[in-house]
C-alpha cells in the first residue's frame, strides 16, 4: 500500500515539474519574440473599414498603420530619414500608427535613405523599402500679396521644390530661390501688368491661389485713397519716409506703453474706424464662415510686444479677431517688425467670443448681421495684467474680405 502510494506521489511530483518546465518554455519562446527586433510587414492606411486597406506608396502628412511584430518599444520612427512624432498609446506588438512627417526635404533626401521606413525600438531596428512620394504642393500665404515692383516677396506652403513654372499675377518668374525642405519660395517682384492668382507647378502637380494677388479693387472696404470710407480715430499719411513702399495713402496705429489693461482704444491714433460697408455680398451669407478672410497690409518699423490690435464690425464686441504677432507659443513673446509691408490674413472664423479667445460663430450671417454690412473696427488694448512691454507704430492699408476657398 504503501508503495502504491508513494508512485503516485512521485508522479504528481513529475507531472508538475514537467508542467512547469513546458510553462516556463512558453514563457521564454513568448519573451523571445515579443523581445526581438522590429518586423515591418505591410503599411495600411489609417482609416475605418473599409478604407483601412493596403496602401502601396504613401505621402507626407499622412497616417499610416505599420503592421509587423515586436513594434511596441520604438524610440524612434522616420521616413525618408526624417523622424516622426510618435505616441506609444497607438503602438502594439503587431501594429504601429504613426503620422508622417509633413514637411520632408525631397530634394536632399540621400540616396540611402530615399523610400525607406526606419523603425528603432529598445531591442533593435529594421528598415523597410516603401514608396514615399512628393504630394502637390501647397501655398499657405504670400508675403505681400501687394507689393510694388523690386520689392522682395515670399511664398509660403508645403513641398515647394521641383518646380517647373511659377507665376505671380499672370507674370512669369523666372529668378527665384526655395527652402531646402519645400516651405518657401523667394524672389524680387518684377513689373506686374494686371492682377492674377499665384500658380505653382512642380513635378508633383499645381497650386493656385484662389484669390487674386495685385488685386485693388476685389473686397476692397477701405484703401484710404479711392476707396476711402475712413470716418475717425487716427491719422491718414502718405509719407515713403515714415513707411517705406507704401501705395498711396494708409493709416497709422500708434501709442506708447499701456498700463496694464488699458483698452481706450478711442482715444488719439489708437483705432481705424470706417463707415459702414459690405464685408460679404448679401447673397453670400450662406456660406462657409472659413470661406472669407479679413485682410490688409501692414508695415511696422520699430519692434513692437504688448500692445494687440483687434478687429470688430460695427462697434459690437460680441465677435472680436486678434491679431498679436509678437505672441508666439507657450507665451513665449518676440519683439515683432516687419520689413516693408506684409499682409495679414485672418480667416473669419477666427473672429470669436470672449475677447476672441472663445468660440467662432455659428454662421457668417451670426458674425455680419442678416445684411453682411457694417463699419471696419480695428483698435488696440493690451490685454495683459502688466504694462505693455513696448509702444505700437503701424500703418495700416488694403482693408478688404476676400474669398479664400
Amino acid at each position: 500500500m504503501n508503495k502504491v502510494i508513494f508512485n503516485q506521489h512521485y508522479s504528481r511530483l513529475l507531472f508538475l515539474a514537467i508542467a512547469t518546465a513546458f510553462a516556463w518554455m512558453q514563457s521564454a519562446c513568448k519573451k523571445e519574440v515579443t523581445e526581438g527586433a522590429p518586423v515591418i510587414t505591410s503599411v495600411r492606411n489609417y482609416a475605418a473599414s473599409p478604407a483601412d486597406t493596403l496602401v502601396s506608396d504613401i505621402t507626407t502628412g499622412q497616417w499610416v498603420v505599420l503592421i509587423g511584430h515586436n513594434l511596441r518599444n520604438a524610440v524612434q520612427v522616420s521616413f525618408n530619414g526624417i523622424p516622426a512624432t510618435i505616441n506609444s498609446t497607438m503602438f502594439s506588438d503587431t501594429s504601429a500608427t504613426v503620422l508622417v512627417p509633413a514637411v520632408i526635404p525631397f530634394p536632399s533626401v540621400s540616396a540611402e535613405d530615399l523610400n525607406t521606413i526606419r523603425y528603432v525600438t529598445r531591442q533593435g531596428a529594421t528598415t523597410f523599402t516603401f514608396d514615399i512620394v512628393a504630394p502637390p504642393p501647397t501655398i499657405t500665404s504670400i508675403s505681400n500679396e501687394n507689393a510694388n515692383e523690386g520689392d522682395s516677396v515670399y511664398i509660403y506652403g508645403l513641398n515647394l521644390f521641383f518646380i517647373s513654372e511659377l507665376t505671380f499675377s499672370g507674370t512669369q518668374i523666372t529668378h527665384y530661390t526655395t527652402a531646402s525642405d519645400g516651405t518657401s519660395i523667394g524672389f524680387v517682384l518684377p513689373a506686374l501688368t494686371q492682377s492674377g492668382p499665384v500658380v505653382v507647378t512642380t513635378k508633383s502637380g499645381k497650386a493656385s491661389t484662389p484669390f487674386n494677388v495685385n488685386d485693388a479693387t476685389t473686397g476692397v472696404l477701405c484703401d484710404f485713397d479711392k476707396t476711402n470710407t475712413f470716418s475717425w480715430g487716427t491719422g491718414i499719411d502718405n509719407s515713403s519716409a515714415n513707411f517705406p513702399g507704401n501705395r498711396g495713402n494708409y493709416a497709422v496705429l500708434s501709442n506708447g506703453i499701456l498700463p496694464a489693461g488699458d483698452g481706450t482704444w478711442w482715444g488719439w491714433q489708437r483705432s481705424i474706424n470706417t463707415n459702414d460697408v459690405q464685408w460679404v455680398p448679401a447673397d453670400s451669407l450662406g456660406l462657409s464662415l472659413d470661406e472669407y478672410a479679413l485682410k490688409f497690409e501692414i508695415s511696422v518699423p520699430l519692434a513692437w510686444s504688448g500692445t494687440s490690435i483687434y478687429v470688430i464690425k460695427g462697434y459690437s464686441f460680441d465677435y472680436m479677431a486678434r491679431y498679436e504677432p509678437w505672441q508666439g507659443t507657450n507665451g513665449v513673446v518676440s519683439p515683432f517688425t516687419t520689413k516693408g509691408w506684409r499682409t495679414v490674413t485672418i480667416p473669419l472664423s477666427l473672429f470669436r467670443t470672449n475677447d476672441g479667445k472663445g468660440s467662432a460663430a455659428a454662421s457668417l450671417s451670426t458674425l455680419l448681421g442678416t445684411n453682411g454690412n457694417g463699419a471696419v473696427n480695428i483698435q488696440t488694448k493690451n490685454f495683459s495684467a502688466l504694462p505693455s512691454a513696448s509702444g505700437l507704430q503701424a500703418a495700416i492699408d488694403n482693408i478688404r474680405v476676400v474669398k479664400i476657398k
